[in-house]
């Protein structure tokens, strides 16, 4: 994957592979140890999304970066 600046993350919008809308992006957790990125946070906002990733304390879906399968205007996650 081409390399990406964090910046030009911030609030991307997230979907499906089904094209369904999940929110936008809110932060990306990473290992310190390792450095290897871990989840993406979404933040679904007001939509009632149905989506079998885990939820953080503020209801923002965790998605594993090794779902993600592409980033150009949005972030396509496979579901």
């Amino acid at each position: 994957m081409a390399e990406i600046l964090a910046e030009n993350l911030s609030e991307k919008e997230v979907m499906g592979s089904d094209g369904a809308s999940m929110g936008t992006l809110y932060n990306v957790t990473m290992d310190i140890k390792t450095g290897s990125l871990r989840d993406l946070i979404v933040d679904p906002g007001d939509r009632s999304v149905d989506a079998e990733f885990d939820r953080d304390e503020h209801g923002n879906f965790l998605v594993p970066v090794s779902r993600v399968q592409a980033v150009k205007d949005t972030i396509v996650v496979s579901r």
